[in-house]
């Protein structure tokens, strides 16, 4: 198989606590993920879960203290955010913001040319994004409405899965994507998720959730159990089944 993704040791903390050397919360965690492969990660509250997101993001407020982040063969451990995109990864967070003053529909033209280095017409554009939308459920109208502006919780879970349809990641990070879904709405965004692999069988899906029922949905190849800023156990959906059944004090 081929190797998409690799996480080798990782350490990281918070920016504003990088001198104080107890501050870790990822505490040597190693991942590796191939192409077309699902691994979901779970893990308590605390457990390092956002944390882990926001490193493999590059986000300003955490900083790697050791390990490498590998990603089709190159170490981007240092490659800031907006070169990371480029490259193929993809971010869905957990609270998507609002941005005032940008539609749905520039953003989406924007990130799309960064990301494939081409300027795309409007309208080709408009035509790919209205017929995600049908797909996931979404009132055509959302595509000139501002960027999650006024979306409740579900809206902008299903934008941010239409965002990842049309930037054709190679990998995808979803970070507790199915958090303030009802069931029915974590069924469309599950089915979202599905058809965007269909179109593209060798994206590898990084799903960081809380919750069993995703994962239902989803079927991942791998489960990891996250405590304390590192895997302590990895597995199939049993491992989900018993982590349902006997919580996380069995991992700790």
């Amino acid at each position: 198989m081929t190797e998409l993704f690799r996480i080798d040791d990782l350490h990281a903390r918070p920016t504003e606590t990088a001198e104080d050397n107890d501050t870790d919360i990822l505490r040597g965690l190693s991942l590796t993920v191939n192409a077309g492969e699902v691994h979901a990660i779970m893990g308590p509250n605390g457990s390092g879960k956002s944390t882990l997101a926001s490193t493999l993001l590059a986000s300003p407020e955490y900083q790697v203290t050791s390990g490498h982040i590998y990603f089709q063969g190159d170490d981007i451990t240092d490659w800031p955010t907006d070169v990371r995109a480029k490259a193929g990864i993809f971010l869905a967070f957990q609270y998507p913001q609002e941005i005032p003053g940008v539609s749905v529909i520039q953003f989406l033209r924007q990130a799309k040319s960064a990301r494939k280095g081409v300027d795309l017409s409007v309208l080709e554009l408009r035509l790919a994004a209205m017929d995600w939308m049908k797909r996931l459920g979404m009132d055509s109208s959302f595509v000139d409405r501002y960027l999650n502006e006024g979306f409740s919780g579900g809206e902008k879970k299903r934008n941010e899965i239409m965002q990842m349809a049309m930037l054709e990641p190679d990998l995808a990070i979803l970070d507790e994507t199915d958090s303030g879904l009802d069931i029915d709405a974590l069924r469309i965004v599950a089915k979202g998720i599905r058809e965007v692999r269909a179109a593209r069988p060798t994206m590898g899906v990084v799903l960081i959730t809380h919750y069993q029922r995703l994962l239902d949905e989803l079927q991942p190849d791998q489960v990891h159990i996250l405590v304390d800023g590192r895997i302590v156990a990895s597995g199939g959906m049993e491992l989900a089944a018993e982590l349902e059944r006997d919580g996380y004090e069995a991992f700790r």
